[in-house]
């Protein structure tokens, strides 16, 4: 197709408990792009209630949504915790099978996340234990040894410490209580050693006497830290440590049991964040909700159809054309530009949309970008192995197989397509990996076989060991020319391309005046075609005519008088709009941008010959320095292999972007620059996946 998809304005009517339904089923299939709301078409204006019940109503709706918001968000930070505890990674949008959470989802999710959450706290508070028992048991071992009593131990100027019995609901109590001001380490069921500093033992004796602390008396003379009580402590650290070993054998559990459930269920509450994101977008009442946007018109039987389905036929569908909508035709709004094509146009489509959206209405030019690009790569990088390179990485990155390669995904289609091209081109110049000689046994077997057709003899074709010659040898100069006179052809077929494409776009938009008169109108487009005329007939016969004279100058007149021509036609006045001074000037600033754009435009197509030259040489020095190593030493194999291949490395990656980036040059300097006055809007219709 060379015109975009029709598009529809679609207005939807829908129940209120319908619009969740709805709103997924468009965010799957991305079948409509929602219209910017109008700030007069807000949801909540006080003014516009012409109830206090309405009013409330609306209240009600807005409080509903932020609660159902809330609920959403609260699931999703749960479902984060818990993934990042298990260490899993989430989704950064939804599934293709997602979809909206619902009761049992909630259910499921508060299942999974209260165990997750739960053992995650468990397993910190095992951990803090441990430190703690690890930290005592330290503290304990160092003061051991000391030859003092455990009675003076405590009459430190920096340490209190307090052994005694604690029931468990007491130790709980007490550690809320007292937090990091105290130690309080487990020896037993209801033994415990409590630490402070000395400052703070006024706040410990406090609480452990309102907890009902029970010390427990050790001799007088007992030197350094009781042996039970050492023994306690390591006993206790074992016992954290196997709860922290079971904690983890239950997390690897959980993970087996419930990883997939807790993507899955991420998956569903992102789909329902976006969805709730859109709702408030959208114009509503208390219950229903009116969803506005544009959808391609051979789309709509089917997506009517599935939508009645859906809501049980519970939904009220208006389709308008673009010029029924009033902000189209007052110009506050562009019609979305929808494009319709096969595997190998659709991946140039990123090479159009970087130039600009083409305006909805007007010619795509993307079927005719995929053809000359293709075209001018392969004659500028054609060589056979290198060629196939290119065709190899393109199949690699069509695979989609490796998350490296996938930002670089678009480029798979039109590398296949360069490849190809290029593999074509390099069998016509005989070279495949820098090797000219390689492919002369084939060639000539081809070219023969062509040769000895009755299309062959017509054409006076022989058998050749190479069809085109690009580097300069005996006998291959007038082809060479010949070449470049070629590339210079394919400038005018590009050029006069898009001087077509703008005349039927500003015809089909009513720009009569840019479509007779411009330099890329009609008058430009006659100029331009007559000289190449003039040319050719010059190249071949070498005289002019006395018609030459009005052929060149009725065009250019054209030029010159245009706007003056469309209003006097028109019966606009006055005919010279800024006065004459002001008409003379532009009319011949105007003549000199034809003058200067046609020859550059056109001159700017040698250099597809040159980089096919270039090409050529490259790989003409890269085959001789390895031809050369080869026989210099014994290890002449060696470096010709290795000069062979960085050679052919260099001339893929830095001369293919050249020429990538010289192809892509003469596309957006020489053809889009004709017809792309005004840039569209792309068709981006709502949807869940970036995908």
């Amino acid at each position: 197709m060379i015109m975009p998809r029709k598009m529809k304005r679609v207005e939807l009517t829908v129940l209120e408990k319908d619009v969740d339904s709805v709103v997924e089923y468009l965010g799957r299939r991305s079948l409509m792009q929602f219209a910017e709301q109008q700030e007069e078409q807000s949801l909540i204006n006080d003014e516009k209630f012409e109830s206090l019940e309405k009013f409330e109503a609306f209240q009600q709706l807005e409080e509903n949504e932020k609660k159902r918001d809330s609920y959403i968000e609260e699931n999703m930070e749960k479902i984060k915790e818990s993934a990042a505890y298990l260490g899993l990674e989430l989704p950064a949008e939804p599934y293709e099978t997602s979809h909206l959470p619902t009761a049992e989802d909630d259910k499921l999710t508060e299942t999974i996340c209260s165990r997750v959450i739960g053992l995650r706290d468990h397993e910190a508070e095992e951990k803090n234990e441990k430190q703690k028992l690890e930290d005592a048991l330290s503290e304990s071992k160092a003061f051991a040894a000391l030859n003092a009593p455990f009675s003076e131990l405590d009459q430190l100027s920096y340490l209190t410490l307090r052994v005694g019995r604690l029931d468990a609901r007491g130790q709980s109590q007490i550690r809320n209580s007292l937090a990091d001001r105290a130690a309080i380490i487990s020896l037993d069921d209801d033994r415990i050693l409590a630490a402070s500093s000395r400052i703070g033992r006024f706040a410990l004796d406090s609480e452990l006497k309102k907890q009902s602390f029970t010390p427990i008396t050790i001799p007088k003379d007992y030197i350094g830290i009781p042996t039970d009580l050492l023994v306690s402590l390591e006993e206790r650290k074992k016992v954290t440590e196997n709860n922290i070993e079971a904690i983890s054998k239950e997390k690897t559990k959980l993970i087996s049991e419930y990883g997939n459930s807790i993507l899955s269920l991420s998956a569903s509450y992102t789909m329902a964040h976006i969805t709730e994101q859109m709702k408030h977008k959208l114009v509503a009442t208390k219950s229903t909700y009116l969803l506005t946007g544009w959808a391609p018109a051979d789309s709509l039987k089917f997506f009517a159809s599935e939508l009645v389905k859906i809501t049980s036929g519970r939904i009220g569908i208006r389709t308008l054309n673009p010029d029924e909508v009033s902000s189209v035709r007052n110009g506050n709004e562009k019609v979305p530009t929808a494009l319709s094509h096969g595997a190998f146009v659709r991946s140039f489509e990123p090479l159009v949309f970087s130039y600009g959206a083409p305006l909805y209405g007007s010619i795509d030019p993307t079927p005719f970008v995929a053809v000359f690009f293709t075209l001018l790569f392969g004659i500028m990088f054609g060589d056979v192995g290198q060629g196939f390179v290119l065709l190899l990485m393109g199949l690699l990155l069509v695979q989609k197989k490796h998350k490296v390669l996938q930002s670089y995904k678009n480029f798979g289609g039109p590398l296949i397509a360069v490849g190809i091209s290029s593999m074509i081109m390099g069998f016509l110049y005989g070279g495949i990996f820098s090797n000219e000689t390689l492919l002369e046994a084939p060639t000539l077997a081809v070219t023969g076989f062509l040769a000895d057709t009755p299309i062959g003899a017509f054409f006076g074709w022989r058998a050749v060991p190479k069809i085109l010659h690009l580097m300069p040898e005996k006998g291959s100069i007038d082809k060479l020319f010949y070449f470049f006179g070629f590339t210079l052809a394919l400038g005018v077929i590009l050029n006069s391309t898009g001087l077509i494409f703008n005349i039927i776009n500003q015809w089909s938009q009513k720009h009569y005046e840019k479509a007779l008169f411009s330099k890329t109108g009609i008058a430009g487009v006659l100029f331009f075609w007559y000289v190449i005329g003039i040319a050719m007939r010059i190249i071949l016969h070498g005289e002019l005519y006395w018609f030459d004279v009005p052929g060149l100058g009725i065009p250019l007149l054209c030029i010159f008088f245009g706007e003056a021509l469309w209003r006097l036609f028109s019966g606009e006045h006055p005919i010279l709009k800024e006065g004459f001074m002001v008409f003379i000037i532009e009319g011949i600033v105007e003549l000199l941008e034809t003058f200067s754009s046609y020859i550059s435009n056109s001159v700017s197509f040698l250099r597809v010959g040159a980089f096919a030259l270039s090409h050529a040489v490259l790989s003409f020095i890269t085959f001789t320095m390895a031809d050369l190593v080869a026989h210099g030493s014994s290890f002449g194999p060696m470096f010709s292999l290795i000069i062979f291949i960085f050679g052919n490395g260099i001339i893929i990656v830095l001369e293919g972007m050249i020429v990538a980036i010289q192809v892509t040059r003469l596309q957006y300097y020489e053809f889009f620059s004709k017809f792309f006055t005004e840039t569209g809007v792309r068709f981006a219709p709502f949807r869940f996946r970036k995908e």
